[in-house]
C-alpha cells in the first residue's frame, strides 16, 4: 500500500519572478492534496509574496544573507539541524541548484523530486527526476515537475498573490502608467534618456517610477519618482490600480503578468519565450517590434537582440495612451 502524502515540501528560495512563476504549480498541489501540511522554503525578502496565500501552511525561512563570511559554520548548522526535523513525505526542488537540493535531502523527505535541467550536481541527491525542456517558459517547466509527482494541470492557472499594501498618501482615483525601467544588470535596464523621453511623451499623463535605483534622474512634472521607496506588497498594489504598466525584464513584470494584461515587457537581450509574461494578452517589446505574447513565434533559436533606446518611445506611446483612454 502506498504511503499517505501527509506532509509536502517546497524548495523555491528566490528569486522575485522565480517565486511567482511557482506559485500555479503550488496551487495545484494544495488542490490534489486539500489536507496536506504544506511548508515553503523562501528566503525573508520574498516571504511577503507568500501572505494570505491559503496554499501554503508554513514558511521556513532560509536566511540567505546570513550564511556569508567567516560565522557560515555557526549560522547554517542549526538551521539544517531545524530544517532535519520537518521530515516531509514529499520534497519538491523548485530551484535545481546544488543548495536548494542539500537543503531538500537535509530534510529527510521520504520521496524527493527534482527536473531534469537542475545544475551544479543537484540531480544526484533526487529520487525522481521529472524530464522537462530547458527552452520552454519556466512556469512550464514547474508544471512538468507536478506533473512527474502525480498531480493533474488543470487550466487556467492560478497565482494566488497578494492584495498589497497601499501606499501612504497616493492618490490612486488618478489614472497613471507605471514604469519600471531598471533591473539587475544594465543590459535589462532602460537608460536614463529612455525614462526621460517616456515621462515626456506622456505629459500630461502621470507616469510613476517604481523599483530600484543608484541614482537620481531628472523627471517631468507628470512623474512620480517612487524609486526606492516601495516595499514588494507596495509594489503589487501599484500594480494593481496601474492603467497600464511598463516594464523591464524583471520580478516585477512578472508579477504584473500574473496579476493583470495591462502590461509591456521591454526585453533587449532576453528571450520573452522564455523569460517574458506568462499571459498571451500581454504585450513584448523586442527588437524594434510590439507583439502581444500569443503572436510571439514559437522557432527555436536565439532571437534578435538590440538594446531599446530612446527613440523607441514614440513606438510604446500610442499603445499605452490607448489603455490610458
Amino acid at each position: 500500500m502506498p504511503h499517505v502524502t501527509r506532509s509536502i515540501l517546497i524548495i523555491k528560495p528566490s528569486s522575485l519572478g522565480d517565486v511567482v512563476h511557482t506559485l500555479p504549480a503550488v496551487a495545484l498541489i494544495r488542490a490534489a492534496y486539500p489536507n496536506a501540511n504544506i511548508t515553503w522554503v523562501i528566503n525573508p525578502e520574498w516571504a511577503p509574496l507568500l501572505r494570505g496565500n491559503k496554499c501554503i501552511n508554513h514558511i521556513h525561512i532560509f536566511p540567505r544573507g546570513e550564511l556569508g563570511g567567516l560565522g557560515l559554520a555557526t549560522r547554517l548548522l542549526p538551521w539544517m539541524r531545524h530544517t532535519g526535523r520537518l521530515r516531509p513525505d514529499v520534497a519538491l526542488d523548485f530551484q535545481g541548484l546544488f543548495r536548494s537540493a542539500l537543503i531538500g535531502r537535509a530534510s529527510h523527505p521520504r520521496q524527493f523530486y527534482g527536473m531534469s535541467d537542475a545544475r551544479e550536481g543537484a540531480r544526484r541527491f533526487y529520487d525522481h527526476v521529472a524530464p522537462v525542456d530547458r527552452d520552454v517558459h519556466a512556469v512550464e517547466r514547474y508544471l512538468a515537475l507536478v506533473e512527474k509527482f502525480g498531480v493533474p494541470v488543470e487550466r487556467p492557472l492560478s497565482f494566488p498573490l497578494p492584495t498589497g499594501d497601499p501606499i501612504q498618501r497616493f492618490d490612486d482615483d488618478v489614472p497613471f502608467v507605471l514604469l519600471h525601467p531598471f533591473a539587475r544588470g544594465s543590459r535589462k535596464s532602460l537608460s536614463d534618456l529612455a525614462v526621460e523621453e517616456f515621462c515626456r511623451a506622456l505629459a500630461p499623463y502621470r507616469v510613476v517610477l517604481a523599483g530600484r535605483a543608484k541614482r537620481e534622474l531628472p523627471l517631468s512634472d507628470n512623474c512620480l519618482n517612487l524609486l526606492n521607496h516601495t516595499t514588494v506588497l507596495q509594489l503589487i498594489w501599484l500594480i494593481r490600480r496601474a492603467r497600464f504598466v511598463v516594464s523591464v525584464d524583471s520580478g516585477p513584470m512578472h508579477i504584473a503578468a500574473a496579476v493583470s494584461d495591462r502590461l509591456l515587457s521591454i526585453h533587449n537581450w532576453s528571450d520573452p519565450r522564455k523569460v517574458g509574461p506568462y499571459n498571451d494578452k500581454a504585450w513584448v517589446w523586442k527588437d524594434g517590434q510590439l507583439t502581444q505574447v500569443s503572436d510571439l513565434p514559437v522557432t527555436r533559436g536565439k532571437p534578435k537582440s538590440r538594446r531599446f533606446r530612446r527613440t523607441d518611445v514614440s513606438q510604446l506611446i500610442p499603445l499605452v495612451r490607448h489603455y490610458l483612454a
